[in-house]
C-alpha cells in the first residue's frame, strides 16, 4: 500500500497541474493531509482574493475517497518530541509546523511529498 502525505507546497503544485504531483496522487492508495498543512493552507487563503474558491477546491479534494485528514494524537506528540530533539542535537532546525508535518508522516509510515529541502534533516522521514 502506497501512502503519501502532501506538504503545503505540494498541494499548491497539485492545483497548478504539476505532472509529478498528479502522477504521485494517481499511484497512491492513501493521501494524507495533516491538520497542520490544512492550517497553513487556510492561512494562505486569507491573503488572496479567491479565498472562498480556494476553500471550495480544498473541500472537494478532502472529500475524495483516498484522502484522509490527520489530527494530532498523543503518538504524534511523542514523535514530535523525538524529531525536535534530534534536530536540536544535530543543529538543524526547521519551522515548527514542519516538525509536526514530519511527525505525521513518520507516524503513518507515509512518504512526505514536499519541495522543501530542509525535511532531509529529519531522521527517519521518507521524502
Amino acid at each position: 500500500m502506497k501512502k503519501i502525505l502532501l506538504d503545503t507546497n505540494a498541494y499548491t503544485k497539485y492545483l497548478s497541474g504539476d505532472e509529478g504531483i498528479l502522477n504521485m496522487l494517481g499511484r497512491a492508495d492513501i493521501i494524507y493531509m495533516s491538520i497542520f498543512v490544512l492550517g497553513e493552507l487556510y492561512a494562505g487563503f486569507k491573503s488572496v482574493k479567491k479565498e472562498a474558491w480556494n476553500k471550495d477546491l480544498l473541500d472537494k479534494f478532502l472529500k475524495k475517497p483516498t484522502v484522509e485528514i490527520l489530527n494530532a494524537t498523543s503518538e504524534t506528540s511523542e514523535i514530535f518530541g523525538d524529531v525536535k530533539h534530534s534536530l536540536k542535537i544535530s543543529g538543524n532546525s526547521i519551522p515548527i509546523n514542519d516538525v509536526w508535518i514530519a511527525s505525521h508522516a513518520i507516524e503513518t509510515g507515509s512518504i512526505l511529498i514536499t519541495y522543501d529541502k530542509h525535511f532531509s534533516n529529519v531522521p527517519g522521514l521518507r521524502t
